[in-house]
């Protein structure tokens, strides 16, 4: 998936494997082998292609968007209304 990933962001702001690689201090065979799958970008650089394309880390991973709600100092009823609320969302208006 990140393979995909950064080859279609690349494509879509125009710019050439050699290109990245100059911006990013890394050999262009090394983007063609992040884009075949072969290898993956080391931390640092998945964290500067994520600001590069103005995408997350996540998104560049093929992590699903998860938000967190703090529910400190709500009682186990009050989370479990929360809870049934949220799931009725994801179940999209089916008389809720």
């Amino acid at each position: 998936m990140i393979a995909e990933r950064i080859k279609t962001l690349r494509e879509t702001a125009g710019i050439t494997q050699a290109e990245l690689a100059r911006r990013l201090g890394v050999t262009r065979s090394g983007v063609n082998a992040w884009e075949m799958g072969i290898s993956v970008p080391s931390t640092q650089c998945l964290v500067e292609l994520a600001l590069l394309f103005k995408v997350s880390t996540d998104y560049l991973l093929g992590i699903p968007i998860t938000k967190t709600v703090s529910v400190e100092g709500l009682s186990d009823e009050e989370i479990a209304s929360i809870v049934r609320v949220i799931e009725c969302y994801k179940k999209r208006g089916n008389g809720c």
